[in-house]
This record gives structure tokens, sequence and C-alpha cells, in this order.
């Protein structure tokens, strides 16, 4: 069986145009239908990547060939006698990773923005010429990708191959100048290459990310599921973002969040960007082959639902940062800061007491994807609350079998039976998989926690393993949680979020609850004086703290283009602050509880 053949060159790199050649050896003699997917794996929205294709056509034999387009990201070929050859250009010009971007200095592509799918041959192996721009101010450009070479050189142009569609499509490709070095985890090659301007320590980056890699991989048990790795890194001013594949990860960071060289520890930054690749690269098991069973085969024309994701990403970031503490990498009090942090943001947000993870998990496409400015009091992320949720877990079951079985024990079952298999996970198989490796019963624990609305009971499960729960007032807008704080007075707050980095104070959220909301000021406001004060994003904060628990205030605001006077009586700043610390004075037994969970897997 024939494969089908792809060349995609940046042809136009100051227009952002990639342009790509697809050849059908054997079309459909009824007319070859071709489709781009509507949305990648691993980001549930609905993107319409084919919104992005320019100018396609098609020829067989030499001759124009009509297509007609049938719906937004379908294209219908007429009947041809021969071969048939499409070409098409792709804008790119999305500095995501989730998509394509295309300039004079670099390149990136995701496969479902840039590959049509050649509908009815999805099975079929795939050939993919990767080719350079033209012009003497790219020849020292590379490439990096996962895939496998079919004759390019390492880092070259030239030859890549995939088993099929949506192997093709699950390696993200790199072109330019980047910085690059190398590894091996478990005897597993691993690439790190860094586009953009920085000053990495390439070595230290290397000899930390290999620990953790060896950690998640002897977690799942060796050997690796992949032959390669690559971590494909874009430093920018300021940026966030990682997206999970089956033998790489797209990874985007604040470059002053890479180490620097000379630097021995891991900073606040830093420890930022180890668990960004701690979670894409769990992913590796936990959503790239142990997948729920909607995602069996994938749809990537519409929307796929599951009440899982909270296991996709929940359970991976509860990993994520546990890994960093179970490798060596950060302190045992470093890792409580994160979880307090992750307990904080869950606190501050209403919306946790209106959606449950099971919801948020099936609603993603509509609401956590499409957040508004009602998002804070309405949605709860099956990212964090996701986490917690792993946590009461994995607790409750080391109290109850005295430490006979974890979370850890879960995981590994899920691997064997659904990873390895590749037998898609049914929407009650992790409660069914925890009630077989335990013998516990714990259908009230899944029906609060999973379906339920009420705040989960961390207080009594971190008391088993020796970690004292608390929680204070916020002590500014920047207060993430985690630390004790200034141990200053509680402040009076007004109840907002303000638009980020913006230097008027508009506000992006206003919280239930809050003094704003009772005084009727809503998202799009923005502020002018408070009592005749000049407000602005830095000074808002400190001005309100000026001022007593029930004072009311003036406050003056351009809604829209009309000025507002709103009296605004002030609220003191809600407990919503977590706080964990080891406790001291633990008896043996909780102290080795504690270390058989923050030790894990050696």
């Amino acid at each position: 069986m024939s494969s089908i053949h792809y060349c995609i060159i940046p042809k136009n790199p100051q227009a952002h145009l990639f342009q790509v050649t697809l050849t059908v050896s054997e079309p459909d003699p009824k007319g070859q239908r071709l489709s781009l997917p509507a949305w990648i794996p691993g980001s549930y929205l609905i993107r319409d990547f084919a919104k992005h294709v320019v100018q396609l056509s098609a020829e067989s034999q030499g001759h124009p060939l009509p297509v007609q387009k049938l719906d937004k990201s379908t294209w219908q070929c007429a009947p041809s006698l021969g071969p048939l050859t499409i070409r098409y250009q792709v804008y790119a010009w999305d500095s995501s990773v989730r998509t394509a971007y295309l300039d004079t200095f670099h390149a990136f592509f995701n496969g479902t923005s840039v590959f049509l799918r050649v509908e009815g041959q999805g099975e079929r192996a795939c050939v993919v010429t990767i080719l350079p721009p033209e012009g003497e101010v790219y020849r020292h450009w590379r490439v990096a990708t996962a895939l496998s070479r079919a004759g390019a050189e390492p880092y070259g142009f030239g030859d890549y191959q995939a088993g099929d569609y949506e192997e093709l499509i699950d390696h993200p490709v790199e072109m330019g100048e980047f910085s690059l070095a190398t590894f091996e985890a478990c005897g597993v090659p691993h690439d790190i290459a860094v586009t953009g301007r920085h000053r990495a320590d390439m070595d230290r980056l290397c000899r930390d990310l290999k620990i953790l890699c060896e950690y998640h991989i002897r977690f799942f048990g060796e050997p690796a599921p992949m032959d390669r790795y690559v971590f494909l890194v874009t430093a920018v001013g300021e940026g966030y973002g990682g997206l999970e594949h089956r033998a790489s990860s797209a990874l985007l960071c604040n470059r002053s969040d890479l180490p620097w060289a000379g630097e021995t520890e891991v900073g606040e930054g830093y420890r930022n960007f180890l668990g960004l690749c701690s979670h894409e690269y769990f992913h590796t098991w936990n959503v790239k082959r142990i997948k729920p069973a909607a995602f069996m085969p994938y749809d990537l024309q519409g929307e796929n639902y599951t009440r899982l994701l909270w296991i996709f990403e929940g359970i991976t970031s509860y990993y994520d940062e546990l890994g960093l503490v179970r490798s060596g990498l950060i302190s045992q009090e470093s890792y409580l800061e994160l979880l307090g942090q992750t307990i904080t943001r869950v606190l501050r947000g209403s919306g946790r007491l209106k959606q449950s993870l099971s919801e948020s998990s099936f609603e993603a496409w509509t609401k956590f994807y499409q957040q508004d400015e009602n998002a804070p009091n309405a949605i709860v992320s099956y990212y964090t609350k996701g986490a917690l949720a792993a946590l009461a877990l994995d607790l409750t079951l080391r109290h109850e079998t005295q430490g006979k079985c974890s979370l850890d024990e879960v995981m590994g079952a899920l691997w064997e039976s659904y990873g390895k298999t590749s037998v898609g996970v049914p929407e009650n198989g992790l409660e069914q998989l925890v009630a077989e490796i335990s013998g516990l019963d714990l259908s009230p624990f899944f029906e609060a926690t999973l379906r339920g609305t009420e705040d989960l009971s961390l207080k009594a499960l971190l008391a088993s393993v020796g970690v004292n729960y608390g929680l204070r007032a916020s002590e500014s807008s920047e207060d993430k949680g985690g630390n004790p704080g200034k141990g200053e007075t509680p402040r009076t707050m007004l109840g907002v979020r303000l638009v980020a980095n913006g230097k008027e104070a508009q506000i992006s959220h206003v919280f239930d609850g809050g003094a704003a909301q009772w005084a009727g000021l809503s998202a799009g406001d923005s502020l002018i004086a408070v009592d005749g004060i000049r407000v602005t994003a830095s000074n808002l904060d400190k001005l309100i703290e000026t001022y007593p628990v029930g004072a009311t205030v003036l406050i003056h605001a351009f809604r829209r283009d009309e000025l507002r006077e709103f009296e605004v009586t002030l609220k003191m700043a809600p407990e919503d602050t977590c706080v964990l610390t080891l406790e001291q004075d633990a008896d043996p037994a909780i102290v080795a509880a504690r270390e058989a969970w923050l030790g894990g897997v050696s």
C-alpha cells in the first residue's frame, strides 16, 4: 500500500505562509475528499484551523482538477484517473503551542494546522519532506522534531515518516537557529531545543530534566513507551503554556524562568518551568496512551465529550509538582508552597461551589476554554480542583489502607489495563479500578468529590501525613498564597481583578459577594477615582487598604463612554489564602506516612 506524501516549505516567511504539497498515489476513484482538523488533541476548543488555508488547488497528470468546499474544513476533489496532487498555503502567525507560526527568524507547526487528511486513507503511512526557506539568511536553520527520519540527517531537512495520519499530526516541528542539548533518561535519547533569545544553562537543563524524566519513566515502569523524546521550548519575554504529544512537547516560557549559568538554587521561575516540563512529560502516559474511551479514536471535526478530563489534567497536575519533590529537585517545603498555591486558586473562585469536576470536564469545550468575565463565579478548573481531588484520593487510599495502597498503584494499573493495551478508559473506569485495587468502597468519596460541589476535606487528610493546613487573608492582589505572609492586619478589599498589565484600573472580573458587586461595579468598568483621588492599576490596592472595614467610599468610573458614580461599602479580605507547613512534632508513624507520600518511587 503506497504512502501519502507531503512536502512543506516556509515559502514566504515575510508573509507568514507555508507552502504544502500533498500527493495521493491512489485517490478515491469517485473523487477524493480531504479535511483539516478543527481542534488539536490536548486543547479542547474548536479552532477551525482550515480558516488559515489559502489558495487550495488540485491537479492530476498535469491537468487542473475542480475542487469544491463542502463545509468549513472539508474539500471534495473531482474524480481523477491517476495520482492526485493538492497544493495550498497555510497562514501561520500564532505564537502559541497549539497552531503554527512562521517569520524570518523561526518556524513552528503542529500537523493539525498544516496537513490535510486524506479521507478513507488515514491508516496509510505518511512521508513528509521538510524543506528550508530559500535564501542565504536561512543557511543555518535546522529541524527539531520527534518524527522518525526517513533519509534526513539528524536535525536536518529532508524526508521524515509516520505510521499513519494520527501519528503524523502528533509530532510538532521546529525550524530555525535554536540551541540544542541532549541527554539520556533510562536509555532513551532526549533533545532540548530552545528557540528565542536566552541565556539558559543548557547543561543544567539536561541534568535536571534527566532526573525528572527518569523519575516519571520509573513511576510507570521501564521501558519507556517512546524511542526518543524532544522538548521544543520557545523562550519569550512573557508567556507560559505547553502541549503534550506522544514523543515530544511544545513549551512556551519566560526566558527569565530558564536557569542561568552559575545559579544553583531552584528559584520560583525555574520551578515553574520544571513543573511545566513535568506536566507535559507525565502526559506521555496519561492522555497520550491512557485515554478516555471517548477519544478512541479522536473525532477531529467536532467536540469529543468526556467527564474524565479531571483524570487526565487534574491527576497530571497533581503529579507534575509531586514529581519535583520526589525526584529531589525541590524541597518538601517548596512543594507545600506550590500545593498551597493550588488550594488558594481553587478557594478564590466561587464557581467551585456551582460546577462539579465532572461537569467541568464535560463542559470544557464551551466553558473552561471560553472563559468570560464571570468565569471565577461560575466554573471550576479541572486542572486545579482535579489536582486537589487527586491529592484527596491519594491520601484517602494511604490512610484507609495503612499505606498499602495509594494513587501510585492506581496509575500503574491504569497503565497496564488501558495504556499498554490501547483500550479506552470508560467513564466509570477509574472508580472501578480503585475499588478493585484497594478493596474499599469509595462511592461516597467519588460522589462528593467528582459530582458534588462542596469543598474537599483536605485539612484532616493532610494532617494524616503531618502537614498543617491553615488559611489567612490575602495581603495584596499579587499574593498567590503558599506561605505565611507578613502577618499584617487583614486588609479591606474591593473584590475585583484588574486587566493584566494595564496602566489604567480597568476591571476584568468582579467576584461574587464582594464590595464591588454589591455596589454595581462591573467587568469592563474603568476606575477613575476613589473619594476624589486618582486611581491607577498600581495604586488601587494601597488606596483601598487605607480605609477601615465598613467604610463607604465614592468611586468614579467610566462604563463604556459614560461617567458613573458608585457608593462602595468596603469589606474585609476573606480567608481564602492557604498556608501548608510541616508538623515538626508529628508522631513517627505519621512522619513515615509523609515520607512515603513525598518520597514515592525511587
